[in-house]
């Protein structure tokens, strides 16, 4: 008679194919920020017809500034909507468990360069092509299915459990500190973003920021009477790796990091600037984002990157005025986190991963940019597992996922939750 780990298995795949149908329908809805809404309808109606009790709530801007989990948002949150399922165990006392997705993408970028439409599944081979393939609605899927398998094998979870589907991930971390705020927790986080199968053992705190710099205009036969904006910027972004080299070699004699290439990453994601092609730009605009080490305090790198702004502003030759630079944070501002070893539930991990793997071990690594496990392994002190499949060119041109990865993540998954929770044979119909 075959185990119940075999059964779960055998229940993974006879439903790949329906998996994989199901994440190409998520990627056909386009979930830039704020558009997320008719694809949250399509997972609260997966989730009901599965038999989950469903909770749909808007990303709460009331609390930014005032609960320490939320970052600065710059845009009205009415149609920011998140999504959890939840269903609870028939035997009280089992560990519960949430898994955590998000729903929302980044743009494109120029959909001629994509060899397919971005927003139109492709497969090619073991990929399937298309802007949230990998980031992450795959792993959203492999949270979705790992449950289904569970149940179709004829078992039934010990503990309670949840899959939340939140937004804002790509931006302000708003829509999971949403969840955190309203009491969706659990025992055991765990999110399946795509890290190549590999257990996310530290993740960088990261910081998101808008910088204007104020020129003086000026008509070109007079040019030396002004001053280019976009100049000024381009000073100001030179001065900004200097900071950045600064924190990189602090940031290397912390745990964790030091042979990460460049763990801060400075990255300015956006620019624009000036008025009239024939006159010196009065303003130039740029966003971007900077790391920290999760034993970073957050409020010290805040202060320091804020003065030392202020003093390139007032000290600096190219600058030399108290309002030629202005500063405002514009997204995440958030910790990151370590994730202490010899917890329960990456035992439970390592098993579920070693026994679909061969007795393969768990590999491990490190992530510089943000993910919403952070809010809540540093805001919930809740045991947070980052593990999803193998995705290449995510916030890239061409994103996709690798199916066989997905694969073997859903069947683990599913072997963790029953490692974790418990699990027990289902009462009969």
């Amino acid at each position: 008679m075959a185990s119940f780990e075999e059964r779960i298995q055998a229940e993974v795949d006879r439903n790949f194919d329906n998996q994989i149908n199901f994440l190409g329908k998520l990627i056909r809805y386009p979930t830039l920020r704020n558009q997320e809404g008719l694809a949250q309808d399509f997972i609260q109606s997966a989730l009901t017809e599965r038999g989950y009790f469903v909770k749909r709530f808007q990303t709460d801007a009331s609390l930014v500034g005032v609960h320490p989990a939320f970052s600065p948002a710059t845009v009205d949150y009415t149609d920011s909507w998140n999504v959890i399922g939840s269903r609870k165990s028939r035997t009280p006392g089992g560990r519960s468990l949430a898994f955590n997705s998000h729903l929302d993408v980044v743009p494109t970028g120029p959909v001629e360069r994509w060899a397919s439409p971005p927003f139109e599944p492709r497969r090619d081979g073991d990929w399937l092509y298309g802007r949230g393939a990998g980031d992450m609605k795959a792993g959203l899927s492999a949270s979705i299915f790992a449950l289904d398998a569970i149940q179709a094998a004829g078992l039934a979870l010990q503990g309670d459990v949840q899959v939340q589907s939140v937004v804002e991930e790509e931006i302000t971390g708003n829509g999971a500190a949403t969840a955190l705020a309203l009491g969706f927790t659990a025992d055991a986080i765990v999110s399946a973003e795509p890290t190549a199968e590999r257990l996310v053992r530290a993740n960088a705190g990261v910081f998101k920021f808008r910088l204007v710099t104020r020129g003086r205009p000026a008509h070109p036969r007079q040019a030396a009477l002004g001053k280019s904006a976009i100049k000024m910027m381009m000073v100001l972004i030179e001065r900004l790796h200097d900071l950045e080299r600064k924190w990189i070699d602090e940031i290397r004699q912390q745990p964790y990091f030091a042979d990460i290439e460049n763990p801060v990453s400075l990255t300015i994601g956006t620019i624009s600037g000036g008025e009239w092609i024939a006159s010196l730009p009065s303003e130039c605009a740029v966003e971007g984002r900077i790391g920290i080490h999760p034993n970073d305090r957050k409020e010290d790198r805040i202060a320091e990157f804020e003065n030392f702004i202020k003093q390139i502003s007032l000290n600096d030759p190219a600058f030399g005025a108290e309002n030629s630079i202005s500063l405002t944070w514009v997204g995440n501002l958030n910790d990151g986190y370590i994730l202490p070893r010899g917890s329960e539930a990456e035992g439970c991990l390592r098993t579920a991963h070693k026994l679909v793997h061969e007795g393969s071990e768990l590999p491990e690594s490190v992530v510089t940019a943000y993910l919403d496990a952070a809010v809540f392994a540093a805001h919930g002190g809740i045991t947070s597992l980052v593990y999803g499949p193998i995705s290449q060119n995510h916030h890239g041109i061409d994103e996709r996922v690798n199916l066989a990865s997905l694969r073997r993540v859903t069947k683990t998954l599913a072997l963790f939750a029953t490692n974790w929770c418990g699990v027990e044979e289902a009462e009969r119909q």
